[in-house]
């Protein structure tokens, strides 16, 4: 069995909102959305550059909640694009919150993180460096060492 592709899919207390931010912050493009009559947003497509992102609003009877309904969440979303420091600006522009300000790391990527209105987390990110994997271990070792 083959896999064709992987989606991330959001829950939100608000899609109309989640669409408009999603929007301006990343410049995403609507493809379609499936609203219910009394205006609940029951499934949303969004294009990221080629890139599809899903969303719905809570379906509590269902076990679908969003990150206010569980009060936080585990899940990070990584956007690894061409600069990092000019869409942390844009997506806190446009109403994010700033967890961690973009800088370089260990891995090869300078990446911050960004909080959307909605609780979902952002890690946003671009290549500074190719770094292999023995390379990138040895990096992160050495984090753990202390000064002798």
């Amino acid at each position: 069995m083959a896999t064709h592709e992987l989606y991330a899919y959001l829950c939100v207390r608000d899609a109309q909102a989640a669409i408009a931010y999603y929007t301006r912050a990343f410049g995403a493009r609507e493809l379609f959305r499936l609203t219910e009559p009394g205006g609940r947003v029951g499934h949303a497509e969004l294009d990221f550059d080629g890139h599809t992102l899903m969303l719905s609003e809570e379906y509590p009877d269902m076990g679908v909640r969003s990150p206010d309904g569980l009060g936080g969440t585990p899940v990070t979303l990584h956007l690894h694009i061409d600069d990092a420091d000019a869409l942390i600006a844009r997506a806190v522009e446009a109403g994010g919150t700033l967890e961690r300000a973009a800088q370089d790391h260990f891995y090869g990527e300078r990446s911050g993180t960004v909080r959307d209105p909605f609780g979902h987390r952002w890690l946003i990110g671009h290549a500074i460096e190719e770094v292999t994997p023995q390379e990138m271990q040895r990096r992160y070792t050495a984090l753990f060492e202390t000064p002798g």
